[in-house]
């Protein structure tokens, strides 16, 4: 027989040995990360709601996940959950796009100050325009946001200054953002805090490029201030809770998706030590033989990320104590030895319980016979238009 290149290709590459014939639950598609890191390593995790389960796992089963931003040590733990402290490295809440991050960056070295930076909500509570859920109830006042505000840029500084490993999870394309100097929010003005005005704030949905350029000035930023840095990038698999544009929500999640990966795809070669982790393929791809959506189909169920967390020990933990019970806790894990326990199922729930800012979009509506409260009716637009905004998980 004739040699050619696909003669004598490793296993990985011939979809047949690498995915057909492995078994449930075993779908493992890295082959080589470009680098590990070990027990003294010091990582931190932002992006998405599924960002949240990383960094419980790291965090449960003996790594070095860093925290800068804690709650007070009086602070029960039921009070530190409900003001989600520990949700990630620090509490800067979900930040869905590139765009984001990177005025997260700049916004905390002082380099960018929005326009708008303070919305009200209902008649009384001050809420941040970039963390609109970060504190239930809102703030007292301005005052008490802004003293918040540069503990939090504090926090955020001491992160990007003393990681090792800094994991990023891609969410969304779509935002909503500031006319005036093109800041964007988490979530659409007007739906948990703000007025909605389209004199004021447009849509946007990011490009490959969009993304690209915005992660290539914030990791040429981080790593002005921390040349040590190594980035784990990876896309969240979770649904677009709703979309902005004139189409099909399902259209518009793949669009969303794709371009994050493409996008992921040509800054790990663009950049050494920025590597790409395929969370998105074994959860969203369907070849892993199972299926690790919940009944609304966005949800991913705990199988599933144990799945993911699985592959993830096993390609980027250096062989150590922590990275070793890190592993035995995924192996370990059955969803259904844990129904049969109820104290077992119970704290599976509590720690699949994730903190997402765009669920607010899909809210129930009030039933005809209830007044809305002010904190549930959103501001009305000037023009017309819907104040929905894309989002996920």
């Amino acid at each position: 027989m004739a040699s050619h290149p696909y003669s004598d290709l490793p296993d990985f590459a011939y979809w047949r040995r690498a995915v057909t014939n492995v078994a449930p639950g075993e779908l493992d598609p890295v082959v080589e990360p470009p680098f590990r890191f070990g027990a003294r390593d010091k990582v931190a995790t932002a992006g998405s709601c599924f960002a949240q389960h990383i960094g419980r796992y790291l965090e449960a089963n003996g790594c070095n996940y860093l925290v800068t931003e804690p709650a007070h040590p009086m602070i029960g733990p039921e009070a530190k959950r409900i003001l989600n402290y520990g949700l990630f490295t620090a509490r800067y809440g979900n930040i869905y796009t590139s765009r984001q991050l990177l005025q997260l960056m700049e916004r905390a070295y002082g380099r960018l100050v929005p326009q708008e930076n303070v919305w009200t909500r209902g008649e009384a509570q001050i809420v941040d325009p970039f963390r609109p859920n970060i504190q239930p109830g809102g703030y007292n006042c301005e005052r008490e946001l802004h003293f918040d505000r540069e503990r939090h840029f504090a926090a955020v500084r001491d992160a990007f200054e003393s990681l090792d490993i800094f994991v990023f999870t891609l969410g969304l394309t779509e935002a909503w953002r500031s006319r005036a100097d093109g800041v964007v929010f988490p979530l659409c003005p007007g739906v948990a805090g703000g007025q909605f005005s389209a004199k004021t704030h447009e849509f946007v949905n990011l490009g490959v490029d969009d993304v690209v350029d915005d992660m290539t000035m914030f990791v040429a930023q981080l790593r002005r201030v921390n040349p040590r840095a190594r980035v784990i990038l990876t896309v969240s698999p979770v649904p677009l809770v709703a979309t902005a544009e004139p189409r099909h929500v399902l259209v518009s999640t793949i669009y969303s998706k794709s371009v994050l990966r493409v996008a992921c795809e040509q800054l790990t070669r663009l950049f050494e030590d920025v590597a790409y982790f395929p969370s998105y393929e074994i959860i969203a791809g369907g070849f892993a033989s199972k299926n690790y959506f919940a009944a609304d189909g966005r949800s991913v169920t705990e199988d599933g990320v144990a799945h993911v967390m699985r592959v993830f020990a096993k390609h980027f933990l250096k062989s150590n104590p922590a990275s070793e019970a890190l592993r035995r806790a995924v192996r370990a894990f059955t969803p259904g030895k844990a129904a049969e326990d109820d104290s077992s199922a119970e704290a599976v729930a509590r720690a699949m319980r994730l903190m997402c800012d765009e669920e607010a979009l899909d809210i129930e509506p009030t039933r005809r016979d209830e007044e809305p409260t002010p904190q549930e009716e959103p501001a009305a637009p000037e023009s017309g238009e819907a104040p929905t905004s894309a989002t996920e998980e």
